[in-house]
């Protein structure tokens, strides 16, 4: 008998386990569960909106009101005799089913108080859209 280095004899059986079969078994059964769970697809479910047979929206009647800077107000052009007749004006428009869109477009050298006095009459009429037009021309560059 051949002493081992540990001092174990040669005809003695061997108490370690062969771990390569059962690594083996375990590879073999990590692809099968691999192949075998179904393909996750990564979607999100939505509801798409059907198509609508409704009109189109209607394009808004837009007003130009020019003020000038000698203090003239213009209506689309037309020029108006005086605040009276802006105030209604801006109530006709105001009493329209479809509101019209109210574009003020003062001028550069035009008075504040002409063009905040126009403001807020449109607003206490209830015009719903007003916009000031033509303010580029005062950016500084």
């Amino acid at each position: 008998m051949i002493p081992l280095q540990d001092g174990a004899a040669e005809d003695e059986p061997m108490a370690e386990i062969n771990t390569t079969p059962l690594v083996d078994v375990l590879l073999v059964l990590l692809v099968m569960l691999i192949i075998t769970i179904p393909v996750q697809l990564h979607a999100v479910g939505i509801d798409m909106p059907a198509a609508s047979t409704a009109p189109p929206p209607v394009e808004p009647q837009v007003v130009e009101l020019d003020i000038t800077a000698a203090g003239t107000l213009a209506w689309n052009g037309t020029t108006l005799s005086g605040r009276d007749e802006l105030e209604q004006r801006l109530q006709d428009a105001a009493a329209q089913p479809q509101q019209p869109e109210i574009h003020i477009r003062p001028q550069g050298h035009a008075k504040y108080a002409l063009v905040a006095a126009a403001l807020a009459s449109a607003q206490r009429l209830g015009l719903q859209k007003i916009g000031l037009v033509g303010s580029e021309q005062f950016a500084r560059e």
